[in-house]
């Protein structure tokens, strides 16, 4: 029996009319699934199995049910399937009265982002413990913003340092979001615009480029591109995994070495990532993600240790969809492959070579990081050049990398 005390609240109840199917949009199919399934997927793949609960169309609660069951039981996880109100914010409040008295922090989920990988619900369900209030996944805002009044005209520039674009699963202590819910005038947008309604504070932890919501047909046509894609690596890893299991066997364990350089942006907002955090009043580092050496070293190591390539084989420079994308995303569907080809990771090593930022600091907070995205130690270390060569002069950072992993 599971007694997680996360749950995590999936909203499926919506019409979705600007799709254009007659189906309500969860059940729209999307591969060999539906939106509703992908997005169950995900969310059972926490680490850690939460409680499930889907707030769907009253007709179809059987449809739903049936979706949801077989998925619970292989993970070992407990589910309750609610029919939905007239609104997003009737349908959250119908989940809400059917969690378990052993919840303690509640994920709400628009299944019409089925896409969100599952190393985003641990991130924010861990963020919501820890910090003990509410934590939004979001993506920072790389187009230029105007203000346009209604006959089209230009009113202004928006400074985008301060925005950032909201993504789901949004995390909630249980307490919170239930007294949120009951003190609650009007509609709002989202979960958290309703906790903020009410005085209560709300962090963001990064967001997914993956993460996107389906809403017209062009959403759902990138969605199903994506899927595809996902499938088509998985089979090719389990193929050649296959094709070489005495080779894999004999390899254990396996090493890599990874390298990655960045410099510095010339553009002064430019945020810096590194190691998977932000550190904010330092210059950003160049890139066509977020520039994170750190990230994409440990990546290239692991996928050397496992013969699958680099990491510009796997996220292509060219590709839109990876455009400010970070770290987390890679080292994500970096682990993710080498499971599907059999292995798992023993430890990585990474040192930092630059002048700053001071990771001395923040070490710890980085390692604890990395390592629960990776799901193996990490370490970390930090040095300088003694002011020779690029780093020595301050023009960008690089990574090494060393990472053990073994089959199984």
């Amino acid at each position: 029996m599971n007694d997680s005390t996360v749950a995590v609240i999936v909203v499926a109840a919506g019409s979705g009319t600007r799709l254009g199917h007659s189906e309500p949009k969860a059940f729209v199919p999307l591969g060999d699934d539906t939106i509703l399934g992908v997005a169950l997927d995900a969310v059972l793949g926490m680490r850690d199995a939460p409680h499930v609960v889907v707030v769907a169309p009253a007709d179809r609660l059987g449809e739903a049910r049936s979706m949801v069951a077989a998925r619970a039981a292989a993970a070992s996880a407990t589910f309750d399937v609610v029919a939905g109100g007239e609104s997003r914010q009737e349908s959250v409040s119908r989940g809400l009265g059917a969690l378990p008295h052993v919840v303690e922090t509640v994920l709400v989920h628009d299944a019409a982002r089925p896409l969100t990988p599952s190393a985003v619900f641990d991130e924010v369900a861990a963020a919501v413990v820890a910090r003990g209030h509410g934590v939004v996944p979001a993506l920072a805002v790389v187009d230029t913003i105007k203000r346009v009044d209604a006959a089209g005209r230009v009113l202004g520039t928006v400074d985008r340092s301060e925005l950032a674009a909201m993504q789901t699963p949004q995390g909630f202590p249980r307490s919170a979001l239930e007294h949120a819910y009951a003190r609650a005038h009007g509609e709002h947008t989202d979960d958290a615009a309703l906790v903020e309604s009410i005085g209560m504070p709300i962090d963001v932890v990064p967001g997914d480029a993956r993460a996107f919501k389906i809403t017209v047909p062009a959403d759902l046509h990138r969605a199903e591109h994506l899927v595809a894609e996902r499938h088509g690596a998985d089979a090719a890893a389990r193929a050649a995994h296959a094709a070489a299991p005495v080779a894999a066997s004999a390899a254990v364990p396996r090493i890599g070495t990874g390298i990655d350089v960045h410099a510095f942006d010339a553009d002064a907002d430019t945020p810096l990532w590194l190691a998977g955090l932000h550190w904010p009043d330092e210059r950003g580092l160049s890139g066509h993600s977020d520039g994170d050496a750190v990230a994409h070293a440990i990546c290239d190591a692991l996928l050397a240790a496992a013969g699958l390539g680099d990491i510009g084989g796997m996220f292509g420079t060219a590709d839109p969809r990876f455009s400010g994308a970070h770290g987390e995303v890679f080292l994500a569907e970096t682990v993710r492959r080498l499971a599907d080809a059999g292995f798992r990771v023993g430890n990585v090593s990474v040192q930092v070579v630059g002048n700053r930022p001071k990771l001395a600091p923040r070490r710890a907070e980085a390692e604890a990081l990395l390592t629960r995205i990776v799901g193996a130690p990490v370490s970390v270390a930090a040095t300088t050049t003694d002011r020779l060569g690029f780093t020595g002069r301050g023009e960008g950072v690089a990574a090494i990398a060393t990472a053990l992993i073994v089959t199984g």
